[in-house]
């Protein structure tokens, strides 16, 4: 049987789980697929990409810090990954780069399938406007939740992100706002980190008055990253929930895109935090 060859790639790349992530769902679905990760130098993104299609490479994901990179490098972009200005999903085909973004859709279906909570009506905190937040915006929105404030420490940055996302909130009937991180007085029903203030252990970046009593505190990171944040989240009442599930949301995804199967990530994401311990 001729397998089909992915990869991830980034730097540093030794951490990723990608590549069991891909594998159990190649188990599980019977694709003929083979995935590994490749850490690539920092000023050679083009080429490499360049040689691992030369290789007959199908498609790969794309992680810190090349997503603005491999956006810019596609022929062809889907919506949500021009949204974004980024993108994670490569595909090749006929020596066209197709360019799109599962991290958005990945964390919605983790909290809405795997934590259980519909995100229409509700009120989200977006914490941070760098490329996680403007990767997950679109596809928070199409949730249809009734208010999203951004926030972070540059408020401009902010502002720019949200006049990307304007029509899109519009069409949904939620309401979209910048705030200033000192500047959030109100109550939220779910708080997400965007920011990298569990990548650098910076401590969380606002006040517990932003959660609402059983409030969901959702960080991006996972793993010991993400501790403080959880643990904060835990102290004041709310309810903490990592990463890892928009991890292998945002994989089945790709995964989908690529096969045209979906594969059990419910599954494998149980699966997942048992082999993490």
């Amino acid at each position: 049987m001729t397998l089909d060859h992915y990869c991830v790639m980034g730097n540093p790349i030794a951490h990723s789980r990608s590549p069991w992530i891909h594998t159990r769902f190649a188990e599980l679905t019977g694709e003929p697929v083979v995935y590994d990760k490749r850490e690539i130098p920092l000023d050679h993104f083009d080429r490499s990409i360049q040689a691992f299609m030369a290789e007959g490479g199908r498609g790969c994901n794309i992680t810190v810090p090349f997503k603005f990179q491999a956006a810019a490098l596609a022929t062809q972009t889907s919506e949500r990954a021009q949204l974004a200005q980024a993108c994670n999903v490569l595909t090749f085909e006929d020596g066209r780069i197709l360019a799109d973004n599962t991290d958005g859709i990945g964390l919605v279906n983790d909290i809405e399938r795997n934590a259980g909570l519909p995100l229409k009506g509700l009120r989200v905190l977006l914490l941070g406007a760098g490329g996680a937040a403007a990767g997950v915006l679109g596809p928070l929105i199409n949730a249809r939740p009734a208010h999203i404030s951004v926030a972070n420490r540059t408020l401009h940055k902010a502002t720019h992100l949200i006049q990307r996302h304007q029509v899109l909130a519009t069409l949904q009937n939620t309401e979209l706002v910048t705030l200033d991180l000192q500047g959030i007085e109100a109550d939220y029903d779910v708080i997400i980190n965007g920011t990298a203030s569990s990548l650098s252990g910076a401590g969380v970046p606002v006040g517990e008055h932003v959660l609402k009593p059983g409030a969901l505190a959702y960080d991006m990171m996972y793993g010991p990253g993400a501790q403080s944040f959880m643990d904060w989240a835990r102290q004041h009442g709310a309810v903490p929930r990592d990463g890892l599930g928009m991890l292998v949301e945002q994989a089945a995804e790709a995964f989908l895109i690529w096969r045209d199967v979906r594969p059990p990530s419910g599954q494998v994401l149980a699966e997942l935090r048992q082999v993490l311990g």
